[in-house]
């Protein structure tokens, strides 16, 4: 018992980790030729490839403006998100093709993508931004129907004759 770690530190010493690895290293940008940041996000079984550059806040997704693509107000709310949180609205302009699930599905997918791409874009905006759960991906999705049963889990009406 005489060998214990009692802190960090010792056991950074007993690992033979030196200081100099210790130190993180500062994320970079990550942009294309273009200036653009690209990111792909998902939610449910929808896909959105997105790519952010510096503008006046346009989001066109499938060739469509937000407003035309997702009419619900909800719907572009939770589009407007990550730039509420991270403070950039209407500094950046976004386009978005998305595929697979609901509007519902494919809104959640190009938040991620968004979420995700300006963090590669701007590395500072990553602390506001993982602190809301923007860039975690909810992996929720539709349970499969198992066989013997009406759907995922309910069972076909029971007939006594």
């Amino acid at each position: 018992m005489a060998d214990q770690i009692n802190s960090l530190e010792e056991l950074g010493a007993a690992a033979g980790v030196t200081e100099a690895a210790v130190v993180a290293t500062p994320r970079e940008a990550v942009r294309d030729a273009l200036g653009r940041a690209y990111a792909t996000g998902k939610r449910k079984d929808a896909v959105a490839r997105v790519w952010i550059k510096p503008g006046s806040g346009k989001v066109v997704v499938n060739g469509k403006e937000m407003k035309a693509y997702f009419a619900r107000p909800v719907l572009q709310m939770i589009l407007r998100q990550p730039f509420q949180v991270a403070g950039v609205v209407d500094q950046f302009d976004v386009m978005a093709t998305v595929k697979g699930g609901g509007l519902s599905g494919q809104a959640g997918a190009v938040k991620h993508g968004i979420s995700k791409a300006l963090q590669l874009y701007e590395p500072a905006l990553r602390g506001a931004l993982k602190a809301a759960g923007f860039l975690t991906r909810d992996s929720r999705v539709v349970e499969r129907k198992k066989y013997g049963k009406a759907k995922a889990r309910r069972s076909f009406q029971f007939s006594k004759r």
